[in-house]
């Protein structure tokens, strides 16, 4: 097997380094002299590997600051309604979901009006922990009108219920109304996201309209602040 060039020899100790810890998301990486000196390479070589990293999406380079270790939060974008995998498509990560809880209930009165159905209507219960790679990141609980989804299966919701709604129920998921709470996390958060009580979570409450409006679920998910970031696009009105 050929020898690697020394800039991706570089390359793969510093990703080495990432994977045991030694550099952590958000940290700067030595400077250009110090792994110059400690690969005993020139900075064209240590730039080259840089480079390739940057290029990898592994490292970010700041102007006027230095290199540093990406920090792979999933960015959660507000404006795009799409799925837990949807947003994680552009990381090269492994996603799964463990189910805790999946039945037929009816609801409570707040939960019958937020999906606007009657109070003795039966709908589907789902809590679930989504998970990128073996890292628990999200506690999410889920109303669904069982009149909608009569064959909802735990198999469904171990992976994506909007892949199931639109390939599987041919529906057309149109938008949904979002409310995002700083919080404390509560007890079972704590428990299943492994989080100190004291770290503030996001929480977010989502209610999800049909094309033709009807509400087809009613969900709250429970996200860690340390693995998440949230972002939006703002506009200001023309004065002038």
């Amino acid at each position: 097997m050929a020898r690697l060039p020394m800039y991706r020899q570089i390359a793969e100790a510093i990703k080495a380094k990432i994977q045991s810890g030694e550099y952590l998301p958000g940290e700067a990486l030595p400077t250009e002299a110090q792994l110059r000196e400690a690969h005993s390479v020139s900075r064209v070589t240590v730039r080259q590997a840089l480079k390739l990293l940057i290029e990898q999406n592994v490292l970010e380079s700041i102007q006027g600051s230095g290199t540093y270790v990406k920090d792979n939060k999933v960015n959660y974008d507000m404006y795009q309604y799409s799925s837990f995998e949807e947003k994680l498509s552009h990381l090269n990560v492994k996603t799964h979901s463990e189910i805790l809880a999946f039945e037929i209930t009816v609801p409570s009165q707040a939960i019958a009006e937020a999906l606007e159905i009657a109070p003795n209507e039966r709908i589907f219960y789902v809590k679930r922990v989504r998970f990128i790679d073996d890292n628990p990141v999200t506690l999410e609980e889920t109303w669904l009108p069982l009149s909608l989804f009569p064959d909802l299966s735990y198999e469904v919701m171990q992976g994506s219920k909007y892949e199931y709604i639109e390939g599987t129920k041919k529906m057309v998921i149109d938008r949904s109304e979002q409310e995002i709470i700083p919080v404390l996390p509560p007890e079972e958060v704590v428990k299943q996201l492994g989080i100190p009580a004291e770290q503030p979570i996001i929480e977010k409450i989502t209610k999800g309209y049909l094309a033709d409006g009807t509400v087809f679920e009613y969900s709250r998910n429970y996200f860690k602040s340390s693995d998440y970031k949230f972002t939006l696009v703002a506009k200001r009105n023309r004065h002038y």
